[in-house]
């Protein structure tokens, strides 16, 4: 299942609001609204989730974390052809939640390949995102760490970030793809992203946590599609 964008990552992290059967009911409502408007949106899901989530919506799943390993000995660890079996299209990796040594971050990005899945990689900063671009992951989102949850977009609070982020990727690798993440809490904040050059929004909270869940979710994907590309 390919990624087609723009595109909206929804990351369920590990909220009460999107465990067990609670990620079910809020995937199919992401599910609901991006098919209403014709629009291309994704989740990211907890591993324990993941194959229940996949189960129940056609939109593309993908894990929060895969560790870069082949089967074997490795307890505790996650496994991604054991995701792949699951439905996970691809993973999250480098989520400031979840950093990883850059050495860790190319080993994911290389094992997430070989499976033909896709790799999600987050960078803080313009310099990060232009140093994982040389990795040749499929996807860059760039999230200033002290953003994420804050409810102040990067898109607005940081500008720069998002439009030299997408340059200096772009320049290393036209292939990939670049979102803009960190504190996207409106319609207008995912619009003011796509202005800057981005591909879409990763985010959570603001539709996670919401009361209104499938009003967030229209709200992010209506100003994503504002915008003419």
């Amino acid at each position: 299942m390919d990624l087609n964008f723009p595109l909206l990552i929804v990351n369920f992290k590990t909220y009460a609001q999107a465990t067990g059967e609670m990620a079910v009911k809020l995937a199919r409502i992401i599910e609901e609204v991006a098919r209403k408007h014709g629009a291309n949106a994704a989740i990211a899901v907890q591993p324990f989730d993941l194959r229940w989530v996949a189960k129940s919506v056609d939109i593309p799943v993908l894990a929060q974390h895969l560790d870069p390993i082949t089967p074997g000995s490795h307890t505790g660890w996650l496994l991604p052809e054991a995701a792949k079996e699951a439905g996970a299209v691809g993973s999250l990796i480098n989520h400031s939640e979840r950093p990883l040594p850059i050495d860790q971050i190319q080993a994911s990005i290389k094992r997430i390949k070989e499976l033909g899945m896709v790799s999600v990689v987050c960078a803080s900063d313009v310099e990060m995102a232009a140093r994982l671009a040389s990795l040749d992951p499929d996807i860059i989102a760039v999230e200033p760490p002290e953003l994420i949850g804050s409810g102040v977009a990067v898109s607005k609070a940081k500008p720069e970030v998002v439009s030299n982020s997408v340059k200096r990727i772009k320049e290393i690798n036209p292939r990939i793809h670049v979102l803009c993440g960190a504190g996207v809490s409106s319609g207008e904040d995912a619009k003011r992203a796509l202005e800057l050059g981005a591909e879409g929004v990763l985010l959570a909270s603001y539709v996670v946590c919401a009361k209104d869940q499938r009003a967030s979710t229209e709200d992010i994907i209506t100003g994503m599609l504002s915008v003419k590309r």
